[in-house]
């Protein structure tokens, strides 16, 4: 049977920059480098892939993730030294709130870093530069199309917060006049009626996901 791994995606955005969630790994192999938080599929703890994460994630981060996805899974025989053919699980949260984490079960210590010089990075454990490359290529693609799940933002925004997210992600400005003609006419958003905020003068209407 070939080993199968969970491995976790965790995306935020910290001050303009799209950043993911690194654990250091205390156990070879790949001791001491960073890679994604991950695990084994556990045949009798987990009731399906799904719970198989969120018990990873409950290990190695210390909490639950809000809306994880399944996005892609790989395998082969070369991907990890433990075992002569081996497959990994790829779940993607994006948080749209701070959430408390802390270093769990054979991890050292989690960081933050810069999502996309994380995807070019040789030095992360195993393959993961690539995953997270896979990762953030497919989460730009759903934002390009204005596929917006649920948990991408807080319950309530305004349109220049959402807008500053997705800038965020893509890693490019958005012309802000095109940008809500076509969030316009997507009709994937609604009004909070009479909710607004900001100044006086000029204040902004929020907004829910529809």
């Amino acid at each position: 049977m070939p080993l199968v791994r969970l491995d976790l995606v965790v995306f935020r955005v910290e001050a303009s920059i799209l950043q993911v969630l690194l654990a250091k790994r205390q156990q070879a192999p790949f001791k001491g480098r960073l890679g994604l938080p991950g695990g084994v599929l556990r045949i009798d703890l987990d009731a399906s892939l799904e719970a198989g994460a969120q018990r990873v994630a409950q290990e190695r981060l210390g909490t639950a993730l809000p809306q994880v996805r399944q996005v892609l899974a790989v395998g082969g025989a070369q991907r990890d030294p433990r075992a002569p053919w081996a497959m990994t699980v790829v779940y993607r949260a994006v948080l749209s709130a701070q959430l408390p984490v802390q270093a769990g079960k054979r991890v050292q210590e989690l960081v933050w870093l810069d999502a996309q010089h994380a995807s070019l990075d040789e030095a992360l454990a195993f393959d993961h530069e690539q995953l997270i490359g896979q990762a953030i290529a497919g989460l730009r693609a759903e934002v390009e199309a204005l596929q917006f799940r649920p948990g991408f933002m807080p319950e309530e925004f305004t349109l220049p917060q959402l807008q500053a997210r997705c800038e965020a992600i893509l890693g490019a400005a958005l012309n802000k006049v095109t940008f809500r003609r076509r969030i316009e006419e997507a009709g994937i958003l609604k009004e909070v009626p009479g909710k607004l905020v900001g100044g006086a003068h000029r204040p902004a209407q929020v907004w829910r996901i529809a």
